[in-house]
C-alpha cells in the first residue's frame, strides 16, 4: 500500500505547475488547462486522504468537483472563443480594457 505522503507530494508537484502555467503562460487556452491541473490536484489529494480514512467521501467530493470543473472549462471556453473572434488573439495582455 502506498502512503499518503506519496499522494500528497505528487499532488503537490502537480499544484505547482498548474500555478506555473498559470503564472508564466502567455496563452489564455495553456492558463484554463493549467487551471485544470490545478483542480486534478485537489482531487487527487480528496482521494487519497478519503482512502487513508477508509471512507468513500474524497470520491464523492471528487466526483462533484469534476462536474463543475467540466462545467467551467465549457463556458471559459467559449468565452476565450469570444474573445479571440473580438481581438484575434489569445494574450492575455490584450483584454486589460473593460471595454469591448
Amino acid at each position: 500500500m502506498i502512503p499518503l505522503g506519496h499522494y500528497l507530494i505528487v499532488s503537490a508537484i502537480l499544484f505547482a505547475i498548474g500555478t506555473a502555467g498559470v503564472f508564466l503562460r502567455k496563452n489564455l487556452i495553456t492558463i484554463l488547462l493549467s487551471i485544470e491541473i490545478m483542480l486534478n490536484a485537489v482531487n487527487l489529494t480528496f482521494v487519497a486522504f478519503g482512502r487513508a480514512q477508509g471512507n468513500v467521501d474524497g470520491q464523492i467530493i471528487t466526483f462533484f468537483v469534476m462536474t463543475v470543473a467540466a462545467a467551467e472549462a465549457a463556458v471559459g471556453l467559449a468565452i476565450v472563443i469570444g474573445l479571440f473572434r473580438h481581438r484575434e488573439s489569445l494574450n492575455p495582455d490584450a483584454f486589460t480594457s473593460l471595454k469591448w
